[in-house]
C-alpha cells in the first residue's frame, strides 16, 4: 500500500484532534486519576490544536510542496514527544501510573506517525 503525504497530514490532523480532546476535554475532568496539573492539560492540548490546523491547511493548500511540510509536522510532532515527556519529569511527584501510561503511549503512536511521516517525506 502506498501512502502518499496528503493522506499523512489528514492521518496526522485525526490524530492530533483526539490528542486534543483526550488532553483538553477527558484528562482533564479525570485529572486527579492522572496526576498530571491543569494548566499543563491545557498546554499540551494547544499544541494538537496548532497541528491539526496545520495539518488541514497542508492537506488542502500544499500541492507541489507537501513533503517539505510534511518535515515540518514530523519535526514539531518530535518537540511535541520531547515536551510532553519532559512535563512529566517535570511532575514527578503527582504524575500517576496512569498519567505516564497516557504520556507514554501517546508519545510512542505519535513515533511511529513521525517515522512514517519522514519514510514518505524523503520518497
Amino acid at each position: 500500500m502506498k501512502i502518499n503525504a496528503k493522506q499523512l497530514f489528514l492521518v496526522d490532523a485525526v490524530g492530533a484532534i483526539l490528542s486534543a480532546f483526550l488532553l483538553g476535554v477527558v484528562l482533564v475532568k479525570l485529572e486527579h486519576f492522572f496526576g498530571i496539573p491543569l494548566a499543563v492539560l491545557y498546554l499540551l492540548a494547544a499544541f494538537p490544536c496548532f497541528f491539526a490546523c496545520y495539518d488541514l491547511l497542508c492537506y488542502f493548500l500544499a500541492k507541489k510542496r507537501a513533503t517539505f511540510f510534511l518535515k515540518g509536522i514530523a519535526y514539531a510532532n518530535i518537540a511535541y514527544c520531547i515536551l510532553s515527556i519532559g512535563i512529566a519529569f517535570f511532575h514527578l511527584e503527582s504524575i500517576t501510573y496512569l498519567g505516564w501510561t497516557y504520556i507514554l503511549g501517546e508519545v510512542l503512536i505519535v513515533g511511529l506517525l513521525v517515522r512514517l511521516e519522514i519514510k514518505v517525506a524523503k520518497g
